[in-house]
């Protein structure tokens, strides 16, 4: 079988995806260390056409040569913002009408593969720190809190793939039925 090439792909153009409609979901970063991660983030939000990424505190922030790397220019097409804290972006996005979701092993946690997104609302999902987690102040202002089911011995998974796991459960539900 051959490959597909990138052009025959039928991608938009940057200008395009600007102006497609998004999925209405937020990525919150909580402190998140690894620029690569960050990079990754980006990528995938690209990929997913998710509204915005909010970069939260110690998370780094374009231009970076770094989050260039493995964003691959998606940094230049998806819009994000700073935040000095996670809890300040957590009141703005509140204040705008999303409902906030820690991606968190919390207590009453609803696990992902039985999580329902409701169309017409908007989510703001917060992913934390690679070994921190989310902070427990930013979980206590949360709406709920989504878990990724796992089989293994460890209890995480990188975050930049928790990610892309759970930015794909939400284009599966509410994203590519638009």
């Amino acid at each position: 079988m051959r490959k597909i090439a990138n052009e025959e792909l039928g991608r938009p153009t940057p200008g395009e995806f600007a102006r497609m409609e998004k999925m209405p979901v937020a990525v919150v970063l909580d402190n998140v260390r690894s620029m690569q991660n960050v990079g990754a983030f980006f990528r995938t939000a690209d990929a997913f056409a998710v509204e915005r990424i909010a970069l939260c505190g110690i998370t780094a922030a374009p231009p970076n040569r770094e989050i260039h790397k493995t964003a691959l220019g998606a940094e230049l097409t998806v819009p994000w913002e700073h935040y000095p804290s996670t809890l300040e972006c957590v009141e703005a996005l509140r204040a705008e009408g999303y409902s906030v979701w820690v991606v968190e092993q919390v207590e009453g946690a609803v696990m992902l593969d039985a999580f329902r997104p409701e169309p017409g609302r908007r989510y703001a999902l917060v992913f934390g720190n690679e070994v921190e987690g989310v902070a427990q102040q930013v979980a206590d202002r949360a709406d709920g809190g989504i878990e990724i089911p796992q089989a293994g011995t460890k209890h995480s998974i990188n975050v930049s793939v928790a990610g892309g796991v759970v930015l794909w459960h939400f284009f599966w539900q509410i994203g590519s039925k638009r």
